[in-house]
């Protein structure tokens, strides 16, 4: 996973404009940080296997790499779409991203549901998403 995020994360930051993909990654990764560390400390999932697990709790592979990806690219498909055009492609992005954790929960020792849920998941991920969309939007404006 290492690998992929690396190689995602190289290819996403190619096309302009950089800075607002460099401040996606970053800002997908605090929010996300933020929220996976309450929901760990909470014991509403854990992470058996993780990356650097004897530091974090969390999974900072997919806090840190993978979902601030993920985002780059939901971002760049949604630069030029209106509102609902947006909504239809974070809804695919965020049940792309659900249903892959559906399977490392169940097939992987990866990650282990307590009371967290694939709901949890989507709305969480869909959110978050948004908000980052929502905020790139007004900062950009803001500097126009």
């Amino acid at each position: 996973m290492l690998i992929i995020g690396i190689a995602l994360l190289f290819f996403s930051l190619r096309k302009p404009p950089t800075k607002d993909l460099i401040l996606i990654f970053l800002l997908t990764s605090f929010f996300s940080t933020f929220l996976g560390v309450i929901v760990v400390e909470e014991k509403m999932l854990e992470y058996p296997i993780s990356f650097l697990s004897n530091y974090f709790s969390s999974s900072i592979l997919y806090e840190y790499l993978i979902l601030p990806v993920v985002c780059i690219y939901f971002y760049q498909a949604t630069y030029y779409s209106r509102y609902p055009s947006i909504i239809l492609k974070c809804t695919l992005y965020t049940a792309f991203l659900t249903i892959i954790e559906v399977i490392f929960e169940r097939y992987t020792d990866l990650i282990k549901y307590h009371t967290w849920t694939w709901i949890h998941t989507f709305i969480s991920i869909f959110f978050l998403f948004m908000f980052i969309r929502i905020l790139m939007q007004l900062i950009n404006k803001q500097e126009r």
